[in-house]
């Protein structure tokens, strides 16, 4: 039978608690909400619904074609502008995902004779980036600048080093000055996600390149995601003018994938405007991250403490973190639930999404449920 491996696996997931389902979720969901990715509360803002909804009246549902054909609109090349602006970088290049931006980054930048060296706790899309590039991949140490270095002196050809700005399991940040001090002794480039920087750490949320002086540096590149802090869909390159053009000649996923849908587009704009307007609420996440931690751990849960929005707490076991997630979601709380294979190191997780527009009494009974629950 030509698919019959597939009930093999089936059958090993079943055994080992890591069976993954689909979840559709209702428009008006009675839940309170820690398990997504909305950083600012923005993915139903209503000025960020009508950025939306007025891209769509004007350019269509769709981007009818790839960037280089017809898929690049005004509003494309606005949101490219005022991105690079705000983040502190020359030129920025959007993608459909922050999936193919990471994809694109590494890929073009890591040619045939280069060497790549990767944090061990990179997410997938860096992960897989580096699986699809020419060059050679190391992966060294989580979060050791001197294990980079160490690595980088072992070639004499190009270089660069990729990493997560702050890494979606724990919610720890890299140690961002470090790591772009070892590339320049080498002569490396620097490529990093701030998927869950951006709209939380930095001036204003700028991200965590910004924060580290690293904006607009000629050596460093950064990707970022429309769909987290900005409440949109989305990805985005941000660098030099020269890295940027690169891309759009060399990039893959830039080069053959349908553009972005002008309503994300409009979407993203918005909410970085409205950023622009309101900074306090990347602070307001950070200290809603900081609160949940100290709750957490006061009622003692081992959870990590959190550098940005992301707050993690250890679960026994993966069926064990499965159950508890499910049992936190019976009692209204929605968390989020890392397991094997997502986690680098194994251990099984709830992670938890400090939004900025969770009140103290949500942060409250959040905390309650999840103690109540614990297995």
């Amino acid at each position: 039978m030509a698919f019959g491996w597939i009930d093999e696996q089936a059958e090993l997931r079943r055994h080992a608690g890591l069976v993954r389902t689909l979840r559709p979720r209702p428009a008006d969901s009675p839940l309170l909400d820690l398990a997504s990715n909305d950083y600012l509360g923005l993915a139903r803002h209503p000025e960020i619904a009508e950025g939306a909804a007025r891209a769509a009246r004007t350019w269509g549902g769709g981007a009818t074609g790839s960037r280089l054909v017809t898929g690049t609109t005004e509003l494309h090349t606005e949101l490219e502008r005022e991105l690079a602006a705000f983040c502190g970088f020359e030129a920025a290049l959007v993608f459909s995902s922050g999936y193919a931006a990471n994809l694109a980054a590494v890929t073009a930048l890591a040619p045939h004779g280069s060497l790549i060296v990767s944090d061990a706790g990179n997410h997938a899309s860096l992960i897989d980036g580096c699986r699809l590039a020419r060059g050679t991949t190391q992966v060294v140490a989580h979060a050791e600048p001197d294990a980079v270095r160490k690595a980088l002196q072992t070639h004499a050809g190009p270089a660069v080093a990729v990493s997560d700005t702050v890494f979606s399991v724990d919610g720890d940040a890299a140690p961002l000055a470090g790591l772009a001090q070892a590339c320049r002794e080498h002569g490396a480039g620097v490529v990093v996600d701030d998927a869950h920087g951006l709209g939380v750490l930095g001036d204003g949320g700028r991200g965590a390149p910004y924060a580290a002086g690293l904006a607009g540096a000629p050596d460093v590149v950064v990707t970022v995601t429309l769909s987290k802090s900005l409440g949109s869909q989305g990805g985005a390159v941000l660098g030099p003018v020269g890295v940027i053009d690169h891309l759009v000649n060399a990039a893959r996923t830039f080069i053959f994938d349908t553009g972005l849908a002008p309503a994300a587009a409009g979407a993203a704009l918005s909410a970085l405007r409205l950023l622009r307007r309101e900074p306090e609420r990347a602070a307001r996440a950070r200290t809603v991250a900081g609160e949940l931690h100290a709750r957490l751990t006061a009622a003692g849960l081992e959870a990590v403490r959190p550098d940005a929005a992301v707050v993690s707490v250890r679960a026994p076991s993966p069926e064990g973190a499965v159950r508890w997630a499910a049992d936190c979601r019976a009692a209204g709380v929605a968390v989020g639930c890392f397991r094997p294979p997502s986690v680098p190191d194994g251990i099984s997780r709830l992670r938890l999404t400090a939004r900025a527009d969770l009140s103290e009494a949500q942060v409250e009974r959040a905390v309650r449920v999840i103690g109540e629950t614990r297995p």
